[in-house]
């Protein structure tokens, strides 16, 4: 299927990306945005209109609106735990952010239910630890927005529904994205309910952020509804054995791995240096089993056929 963003026609190579990008609509008030940048020593921040790093792939030409001054294509991804970014996303992220793809990492918990709390004093002492190590990944995942949220960790089974996806369908309103990846509700390979809880908060503001009859005060306060074209979980071909059982969604889209995106995939899961134990095990089934990242398309705005896909963006369209 034909994208719907016009690609450079030369498929040269860019050199450099160009400035950090902000989401289309600032966050309404009330709403704490954490980037990056700002979990960083002032050394070691983004100037204002100053140039990122990354390198362009040369076999992955940039993606553009086919209408020159349009605003830039928007991936919106929603995890559970810091690390999950990476661990979980973080080729997909790297990926598209270097052809030129704003995206956005929300990150519901602090991650302090953690096993591993490295010397953390308190949960607090490991929350902002877990934070800056979160904007450190999200920095080498070139995410260009990025924010972590104070629901509790290991209890978001317990939090009210309908407040969960209020929260969530305001920022799918705000941020405007043209594709949304999550985990499956099963929980992915690990099984954890926070992953499924996370699944099932996305998957319903995915629904949600378009209706005019969700969330209404929403609207009265100056959103629009917003139709995310294309959800997206996130799946394996394989299980853990010493983890619960899980049954994983086939896969429909399919995101190789070049040998760079899975170096800072690890290099970024490597950032969040309190959970160091599991670096070695998370690196080993990378390395082994992770040079692909597999989803399940779980929704589209357009009636469709299930397809085998490399693109997550194939067939979408500038709206929105």
């Amino acid at each position: 299927m034909e994208s719907g963003w016009a690609v450079d026609g030369d498929g040269a190579p860019r050199a450099r990306l160009s400035r950090r990008q902000r989401p289309s609509q600032k966050p309404k008030s009330g709403l704490k945005r954490r980037s990056a940048d700002a979990m960083l020593p002032r050394r070691g921040r983004l100037k204002a209109g100053a140039i990122s790093r990354g390198v362009i792939h040369k076999k992955l030409p940039l993606l553009r609106m086919a209408v020159p001054g349009k605003k830039m294509p928007r991936l919106l991804c929603f995890t559970a735990h810091p690390d999950d970014e990476a661990g979980g996303f973080g080729g997909t992220l790297l990926r598209y952010a270097e052809r030129g793809v704003e995206t956005h990492v929300i990150c519901l918990t602090a991650g302090t239910a953690a096993t591993h709390r490295g010397g953390a004093a308190s949960d607090g002492d490991l929350a902002a630890i877990r934070r800056r190590e979160f904007a450190v990944s999200c920095r080498l995942l070139k995410v260009a927005w990025d924010v972590v949220l104070d629901y509790p960790d290991g209890r978001l089974d317990q939090q009210d529904f309908r407040t969960v996806v209020a929260d969530l369908t305001r920022r799918v309103r705000e941020i405007r994205p043209h594709v949304i990846i999550t985990f499956g509700p099963e929980g992915a390979v690990t099984a954890h309910p926070d992953h499924a809880m996370v699944s099932v908060f996305a998957s319903m503001a995915f629904h949600w952020a378009g209706r005019q009859d969700r969330f209404p005060e929403q609207l009265q306060e100056g959103l629009a509804p917003h139709r995310t074209q294309k959800l997206y979980h996130a799946t394996t071909l394989f299980t853990i054995p010493q983890r619960p059982p899980v049954s994983q969604a086939p896969s429909s889209a399919v995101i190789k791995l070049e040998p760079k995106e899975i170096e800072t995939k690890i290099a970024a899961f490597k950032s969040h240096a309190s959970q160091a134990p599991l670096v070695p095990v998370f690196e080993s089934m990378v390395r082994q089993r992770g040079r692909m990242e597999l989803f399940h398309m779980a929704a589209s705005t357009t009636p469709r056929k299930m397809e085998t896909e490399r693109d997550l963006f194939a067939g979408v369209t500038e709206d929105g």
